[in-house]
């Protein structure tokens, strides 16, 4: 069995203060003996805990069990524990030999440059000038500040408002102190704090912190900027600014049921003392932020993202003497932005700046992604991969959040082609870079596996289908034949047609909308369909087409029927019923539909043009004389009257063909349908017809009776329509 490895690592960049990190291993799947205990409290090692070791016994003890901070100890040249303070006395601390370097312990020649943070850095910069930033703000009042109105002006400067009305902005009132802080979040909740001298991060709990806030005496200056309070009591203090809240990624396009947690970034808790100072920065993930100050004073130092400034930002960032050298003094220019209490100002995305606290001071503030400026966010997140930025300083799971936010741009893509109503600038640009950045990420995904894409997602059918509908925009855009709607989703003239909140939320109505409508018509396409004209008339010549080859009547054999002409019949019928209904087919000039009080069919206009009399009262007396249709005599007047206006006239000779047929094909008002019986025995050809008024085939449906006299069969009404057929222009 192997034993616990332990690795002293002397931190000499952080001042050389020891920290330990033991390694717990396994051996043939078997888990080792129980952990050692350390300090006096006799604890298991806990990785979340600084501890600091003895330099006389080399025993390690958690730095809140003998009241030594993390920030403290990199102070301390050699460590003495209680036990052994006894023996050889007190802990020995660090000389101090300069206040312009990180290490204070370096002497002071007078070679080395001054770094940012230090106290002589900081009275160099209060003694500094710069261009005021008043030339690039816009001042607004909080009404002003809508999606709408960045949407159609664009948010590429920053916005001060100093009237709060409108904004949706809630904070607590300018009296609430830090321990108040401590009340609503929790004492024991352990934080990040900057030592501005030296520019690290060391680890403290809330309760250390507020202690050291309200002591009149500070012997360091520590900065607190990172405290996310959206799980705790003071969520409910603060409400985001309507702007951020409406616009931001995570809020619209984060699932529920999502794998991965959701990012919380969008209420911070900023408590720093006069002269915290934080160094020139990009906001992770280029997020765009909004910050307020309760009370006190921040100093913001602005610069353009331009191309230009964005390399010099790279190269400065990466290189070793970055903390020597001003990044404001590498660009034309840098802002000063001077942000006093009951302020707001809302920073765009990729704006680089450096902050100075020129008084104590707390604040708000958020971040926050969103569809205005896709391209410099994915920009500012590939610079952040090459910087090798540590995740905890990085958005949590942007890439993740890309890919929700793809597949919804999709949705609204399609959308917008179905409704004839072309995208935003911004979106289409945005959506193009979107592609890029999907595209680069799974190809890295082979060699350097991230799994920030979701499961309910197919990267590359996704990929695909963005791609078609980017094509398809610029296709049209191209060829100019689409029309373009002028009006709906209220598409904003001063972009071009593009879309605004405004429209989103009613595009977004209308899309709920369309689904539930499809989930109607899916529900109703179970259910079972009325049957149209064509096809209860297909249904019954096909019905008699089969019951010619098993026989009409029961005492003939099929032998007997085909030797018999039987085989004519059924050709000639066959003929007939495929040249009907193939040429009902071809005219299309009809639409059969059943109305639900009535069982009578009504034939409705499709075209322009008034439908064929003989094509619609052929189906009519079609379906009659076959027994599909009843209804009684006054309805079939008034059907008639609405389709042909008047009764037509008599033949002059009153044969038997101008009782049911006029010269146009239609049948006469005066023919009676009232008899419908589908089940009678399928008709001979008229020369081979039986007696007249033969006895039908008993079934359910007729008890065996025989029809009325005076009342055609169904065979003889067939019949009769195959006759008159040959005079007149209905199946032609």
């Amino acid at each position: 069995m192997l034993p616990h490895v332990f690795l002293r690592v002397k931190n000499y960049q952080n001042l050389g203060y020891k920290c330990m990190m033991w390694l717990r291993s396994e051996v043939s799947g078997r888990k080792m003996a129980a952990a050692p205990l350390y300090c006096v409290c006799r604890q298991p090692y806990d990785v979340s805990r600084f501890m600091i070791e003895c330099d006389i016994c080399k025993d390690w003890f958690h730095g809140s069990c003998v009241q030594v901070e993390e920030h403290h100890a990199v102070d301390i040249d050699v460590y003495h524990c209680p036990n052994c303070d006894v023996k050889h006395g007190p802990s020995l601390m660090k000389k101090r030999n300069n206040w312009h370097r990180h290490d204070y312990t370096e002497p002071d020649d007078g070679s080395q440059p001054v770094q940012a943070g230090t106290s002589v850095f900081i009275k160099k910069l209060q003694n500094r000038t710069f261009p005021s930033a008043d030339e690039l703000l816009i001042r607004m009042r909080g009404e002003q500040v809508t999606p709408r109105y960045l949407e159609r002006h664009g948010f590429n400067y920053p916005l001060v408002i100093t009237e709060m009305e409108g904004l949706g902005l809630k904070l607590p009132p300018p009296t609430f102190s830090v321990k108040d802080v401590e009340q609503y979040v929790g004492g024991d909740k352990v934080i990040d704090v900057i030592d501005v001298a030296r520019q690290a991060d060391s680890k403290m709990k809330l309760s250390e912190f507020i202690k050291y806030f309200t002591k009149p005496h500070r012997p360091k200056v520590l900065n607190l900027i990172s405290l996310e309070f959206s799980d705790t009591k003071m969520s409910e203090l603060v409400e985001v600014p309507d702007v951020a809240k409406k616009m931001s990624w995570v809020e619209n396009y984060w699932p529920d049921e999502s794998f991965f947690p959701k990012p919380f970034v969008q209420k911070y808790c900023l408590m720093g003392v006069k002269d915290s100072y934080t160094d020139f920065h990009i906001d992770f993930g280029g997020t765009s932020v909004w910050y307020h100050v309760l009370w006190g004073e921040k100093i913001f130092y602005l610069i353009k993202p331009s191309p230009t400034n964005l390399a010099l930002y790279e190269a400065w960032s990466s290189s070793p003497n970055q903390s020597e050298v001003f990044f404001g003094d590498k660009v034309e220019k840098c802002y000063k932005c001077v942000v006093p209490q009951g302020t707001t100002l809302l920073i765009p995305t990729g704006w680089i700046h450096a902050v100075l606290t020129s008084q104590d001071c707390m604040a708000f503030g958020g971040n926050f992604l969103h569809n205005l400026n896709i391209g410099m966010q994915l920009r500012c997140y590939e610079m952040e991969r090459r910087l090798k930025t540590p995740d905890l300083f990085k958005f949590p799971y942007f890439e993740a959040i890309c890919w929700y936010v793809a597949k919804n741009l999709l949705e609204m893509l399609k959308e917008l082609r179905e409704d004839n109503c072309p995208p935003s600038t911004y979106i289409v640009d945005g959506v193009k870079a979107l592609i890029g950045a999907l595209r680069t990420w799974l190809k890295r995904e082979v060699t350097e596996p991230t799994s920030e894409v979701p499961d309910n997602i197919r990267p590359n059918h996704l990929i695909k289908e963005l791609t078609k509908e980017i094509r398809y925009l610029e296709d049209e855009s191209v060829s100019g034949s689409k029309p373009v709607k002028s009006q709906g989703y209220g598409l904003s003239s001063g972009m071009n047609g593009c879309l605004t909140t405004r429209s989103l939320e009613r595009l977004c109505q209308a899309r709920r909308a369309r689904r539930a409508a499809r989930r109607l018509r899916e529900q109703q396409g179970q259910a079972p369909k009325l049957p149209s004209n064509l096809d209860i008339l297909e249904r019954h010549t096909r019905d008699v087409l089969k019951r010619l080859e098993v026989g009409p009547l029961e005492e003939v054999s099929k032998k007997e029927r085909m030797a018999g002409g039987a085989a004519l019949e059924k050709t000639f019928l066959q003929n007939r019923c495929d040249s009907f209904l193939s040429s009902l087919h071809r005219t299309q000039r009809f639409v059969p539909r059943f109305t639900e009080n009535s069982t009578k069919c009504r034939l409705h206009q499709q075209q322009e043009r008034p439908t064929s009399p003989s094509t619609e009262e052929a189906i009519q007396g079609m379906l009659s004389m076959a027994g599909l249709l009843c209804s009684s005599k006054a309805e079939e007047e008034r059907s008639l009257q609405e389709l042909q206006g008047d009764k037509s006239p008599m033949d002059s000779q009153g044969n038997s063909s101008s009782e049911a047929w006029d010269n146009q094909g239609l049948p006469s008002p005066e023919t009676d349908y009232q008899y419908c019986d589908p089940s009678m025995s399928p008709p001979l050809h008229p020369s081979k017809r039986h007696a007249p008024n033969p006895p039908p085939i008993s079934n359910q449906a007729t008890k065996g009776k025989r029809p009325k006299k005076g009342m055609a069969t169904a065979k003889q009404r067939l019949g009769k329509i195959l006759k008159l057929n040959r005079h007149s222009r209905v199946f032609v």
